[in-house]
């Protein structure tokens, strides 16, 4: 790669620890999207073992990436993005990829259309991981913090997406007891 080009490209990728979610840390600071794509890159290693038949080389690299267009766009949370939000995403994805070319720039497109398209099982791991880890730092953070919605959601939020996974369906369930436990402590104040 280029080293104006790679240059270029880690500037805007740099964005993505400036931008923040919605989700908040367990110390009471607004999450960066940067660090929600690092821990789901660093669950995909934790549970590697567990998906042996799988490229888990090509999920960590999906979970790392899956959300670079926001270094432009911005965090829009699930419950709150639009067809017209996607389509603006898919946009500045298309705005990164023009950034860089050769080989990098075909392994990131070939990346997003899979993961895009969900056919492969590397691609709903990844998917299943990303709503985990939602999840997940939900629950570490303090439940004010949540909003009103986020009480049923975080119940379900990634169901769906853990079933075909055993491991991740189990995983899945546990987070669901975590937020229970959560929300009781909120029913016993």
């Amino acid at each position: 790669m280029d080293i104006n080009e790679c240059i270029v490209f880690m500037n805007i990728a740099e964005k993505l620890k400036c931008n923040t979610r919605h989700s908040w840390t367990s110390s009471g600071r607004h999450e960066s999207v940067a660090e929600h794509s690092w821990r789901m890159g660093l669950m995909a290693m934790a549970v590697a073992d567990e998906f042996s038949e799988l490229d888990m080389n090509k999920v960590i690299k999906m979970c790392l990436i899956h959300d670079l267009g926001e270094a432009i766009t911005g965090d829009i949370p699930t419950f709150y993005k639009t067809a017209t939000d996607e389509v603006v995403e898919l946009d500045a994805i298309d705005q990164l990829l023009s950034t860089v070319s050769g080989s990098f720039k075909d392994t990131l497109k070939a990346l997003f259309e899979e993961m895009d398209e969900l056919k492969t099982p590397e691609a709903r791991l990844y998917k299943c991981i990303d709503k985990c880890e939602v999840v997940l730092q939900h629950n570490e953070a303090a439940l004010d913090t949540w909003i009103e919605l986020e009480y049923e959601l975080n119940q379900t939020h990634g169901q769906k997406e853990c079933e075909e996974f055993a491991y991740m369906k189990r995983l899945r369930e546990k987070l669901k007891l975590d937020t229970l436990a959560k929300l009781n402590e909120l029913s016993a104040q």
